[in-house]
């Protein structure tokens, strides 16, 4: 993968920005998503957001490589702390990290945010928490993507800010639009879950560990749901 030829996963990330979007990514790694984007003239700008030194330089010789400085910013920043206020953003991408840590950057970088900028999030993973942050912070799910790549599924999240919805347990859980969609790789992705949840069950029952009674329970009722889902 590199600014030419993006993974999957990222080319439907670049699917879902607007057309003249000016872009913050956050944890941008290598910088190939502002950049690939950039050369393809689907946004006006962007902001490079990076928390370690490494990839913060990574990124900066890919802008420089491909002669974009005086369109894309790379920062040394934690999360959302990579925006200014005159940046103007109005898309903001957090991809390949875990949903809980992507709830994490977008709840202590509020300051960070007008409202306004759509959300174009990839968890690998704690889809339900994101979510969860995502209603409790008045967005709206507009677009829910699954995708498998490399025997991995990966989702796509993307809000914006709307009216007030409440979402309910299992739609947190599933993905309020992939439940209705039920796409094949949905199926098969939870096929694969409630092997794995039936596993840890029966695991749980054989060591007898010191598991706390709310957290078996709480796997079980998963369990059943996804049971449910695919009866």
């Amino acid at each position: 993968m590199n600014e030419h030829t993006l993974s999957m996963r990222l080319e439907r990330v670049a699917a879902n920005v607007p057309l003249g979007a000016r872009l913050a990514d956050i944890g941008s790694d290598h910088g190939y998503l502002p950049v690939a984007m950039m050369r393809r003239g689907v946004i006006t700008s962007a902001v490079a957001g990076e928390v370690a030194a490494t990839p913060f330089h990574a990124a900066q010789r890919t802008v420089r490589d491909n002669g974009l400085e005086q369109h894309i910013t790379v920062r040394l920043a934690d999360g959302l702390a990579a925006i200014d206020a005159g940046d103007g953003i109005t898309a903001i991408s957090i991809c390949g990290m875990g949903g809980e840590t992507i709830r994490d950057i977008l709840d202590s970088g509020k300051a960070h945010l007008s409202g306004q900028e759509r959300l174009i999030l990839q968890p690998n993973g704690g889809e339900q928490p994101l979510r969860q942050w995502l209603m409790d912070n008045g967005y709206r799910i507009l677009c829910e993507e699954l995708l498998q790549e490399n025997r991995f599924y990966y989702e796509i999240i993307v809000a914006e800010r709307a009216e007030p919805v409440t979402y309910t347990d299992e739609e947190l859980y599933f993905g309020p639009l992939q439940l209705r969609a039920r796409s094949p790789d949905f199926l098969a992705k939870w096929q694969r879950m409630l092997r794995q949840k039936h596993k840890t069950l029966a695991s749980l029952e054989q060591a007898r560990q010191t598991v706390p009674d709310a957290k078996v329970q709480e796997i079980a009722e998963q369990a059943r749901w996804i049971s449910e889902l695919l009866a």
